[in-house]
């Protein structure tokens, strides 16, 4: 017979991961904001053929002139300024959840990008940018010179 030693608190490893989970749920989840400021979600890929990156920003209620974006090298950052809006009914509010404010996200491309060439639309609350990479950051075919070595027939 086999002599295992046994850890006797394998047995609450299920317990600490579902309170581990808890908490990060309680304070990490949607509470989240209170410490790291607003935030937008976006998504980041890249187009088949490698030549460009495509960027959507979900911006719900926003207006054009409350957006800016900037590109720089390989970082681009979209900015939203929402300002305050007034009040459609008077009292006082039971529940005031929509943003005001200012809320930025600062994307930290893979490569460089063509700055000049970026393409921006916005339809229904959903920002698309085009992103075309940088001729340096694009595949280059290289042809190999074979040499011959001297003395070889």
């Amino acid at each position: 017979m086999s002599m295992m030693i046994r850890d006797p608190f394998d047995a609450l490893m299920p317990l600490r991961d579902a309170m581990n989970r808890l908490i990060e749920e309680s304070f990490i989840g949607p509470r989240f904001e209170f410490w790291a400021g607003r935030a937008f979600p976006v998504d980041v890929c890249e187009t088949e053929d490698k030549m460009q990156y495509v960027v959507k920003a979900s911006l719900p209620g926003v207006k054009l002139e409350e957006l800016q974006i900037t590109a720089v090298g390989d970082m681009l950052t979209i900015s939203v300024v929402k300002k305050h809006e007034e009040k459609v009914e008077k009292g006082n509010y039971l529940r005031h959840e929509r943003f005001e404010g200012e809320m930025s996200r600062t994307i930290s491309l893979p490569s460089f990008i063509e700055v000049e060439k970026v393409e921006a639309t916005f339809e229904h609350g959903v920002l698309t940018l085009h992103i075309p990479k940088a001729e340096s950051a694009k595949p280059k075919q290289i042809t190999v010179k074979v040499k011959e070595l001297a003395g070889a027939r």
